[in-house]
């Protein structure tokens, strides 16, 4: 008699059971990694603000800080980018918009100037989401 080869339903069965198992575990678990690299490439984005709104509160310009003179622009990522001209205290706000996460989607990104030249950043949503730097 010749020997069969292969592998058993019930074989196979416990390995699609594994795999459903690790699937649940490990999709959630990326869903979470996406939404933070995606708040952490939005804050990263605005950041380069910073300069320019230092520059403007240095020269007295608090009125000129438009998105242009910012180098700033919309993009896919946000559905609006806001800036406060206060000449001593300029904020930068980005709301994200349905281009991302689920879990993310209409949070703030605020970059904040105290009166002292530091700048501080506050994420509306979830902590668990929040850059290291806010």
């Amino acid at each position: 008699m010749k020997a069969q080869k292969g592998f058993t339903l019930i074989e196979l069965m416990i390995v699609v059971a594994i795999i459903g198992i690790l699937a649940a575990i490990a999709i959630p678990q990326y869903q979470n990694y996406v939404a933070r690299s995606q708040v952490s490439s939005a804050l990263s984005e605005i950041s380069g603000a910073r300069s320019a709104a230092e520059e403007a509160v240095q020269r007295g310009r608090g009125g000129s800080l438009d998105l242009d003179y910012l180098g700033l622009s919309a993009t896919t990522q946000f559905s609006t980018i806001a800036v406060n001209p206060d000449t001593a205290t300029p904020n930068i706000v980005a709301t994200l918009n349905q281009n991302v996460s689920p879990a993310i989607n209409g949070q703030t990104i605020t970059l904040q100037r105290a009166a002292d030249g530091t700048w501080s950043c506050t994420f509306s949503g979830d902590a668990k989401f929040a850059p290291t730097g806010c």
